[in-house]
């Protein structure tokens, strides 16, 4: 398809942003979400500079509502919707299990996981009379290990890994591929808080063989690919790029 169309959340910042560059660049049709209106008209208006057709549309992840207002309005505007990347997410409050309490949980998981889930579940009414499209969550290796600090952030990831392989094996066959992707260290303002000091960065750093840190456009290239025809057999799939940390 030459002219997909490509909704992404939490688009504003990092590596959503930098994955509706690429797909603007690729001539995609696009739909930009997040919580900030400032900032999401700015953006589409840099879309439409690089001549994509592009609308913002104000959505907050957590709230059904919003969800289902977003992807009437992507169909309303573009007749259809072939990609979804579930971007939207949040770092949460770093500390001990025993320092965690139901709020803080509640706040991480709702955008992390509740998010996902409310987007498929409208993704999904569209794609699936469609007879096809493709939907890429977002991830993080510590859905696949654990992290003293960050038992919220981490169990809210491997939930995330847990409902797109039950979303894959529901619509397998139908058309609609549904993946993963779990991402390593990536320099975005969400390492940043999570790190909090630049000692921690740079210990966090250590620890990838590549000894760097991702750009968000290296995570948005894969994203992109993922998301495509060129991979289409691809389903349930969770793919790491994580600078070969779990190599380890």
């Amino acid at each position: 398809m030459s002219s997909p169309v490509v909704l992404i959340t939490g688009a504003l910042t990092g590596i959503g942003r930098a994955t509706a560059v690429i797909f603007a660049r690729e001539g995609a049709r696009v739909v930009v979400s997040g919580r900030r209106e400032q900032e999401g008209k700015k953006l589409e208006k840099e879309l439409r500079e690089l001549g994509a057709e592009v609308e913002f549309v104000k959505t907050d992840v957590r709230h059904d509502d919003d969800i289902r207002t977003l992807i009437d309005k992507t169909v309303a505007r573009f007749g259809r919707l072939d990609i979804a990347v579930n971007n939207a997410g949040t770092e949460g409050l770093r500390g001990l299990v025993t320092e965690q309490t139901a709020e803080s949980y509640a706040a991480t998981f709702d955008t992390n996981v509740l998010g996902v889930l409310l987007s498929m579940k409208h993704e999904l009414r569209v794609m699936l009379p469609q007879g096809s499209g493709s939907i890429v969550n977002i991830s993080s290796t510590y859905g696949s290990v654990g992290a003293a600090g960050a038992s919220v952030y981490v169990a809210s990831k491997h939930a995330v890994e847990g409902l797109t392989k039950s979303a894959a094996l529901e619509v397998a066959g139908t058309g609609v591929r549904v993946n993963v992707i779990a991402v390593g260290t990536t320099d975005t303002g969400m390492l940043t808080r999570f790190t909090n000091t630049d000692e921690n960065k740079a210990a966090l750093v250590s620890t990838v063989p590549l000894k760097r840190l991702a750009t968000p456009e290296e995570i948005g290239h894969v994203i992109a690919f993922v998301a495509s025809a060129n991979a289409s057999y691809m389903t349930g799939s969770s793919i790491p790029v994580d600078g070969g940390k779990l190599a380890h």
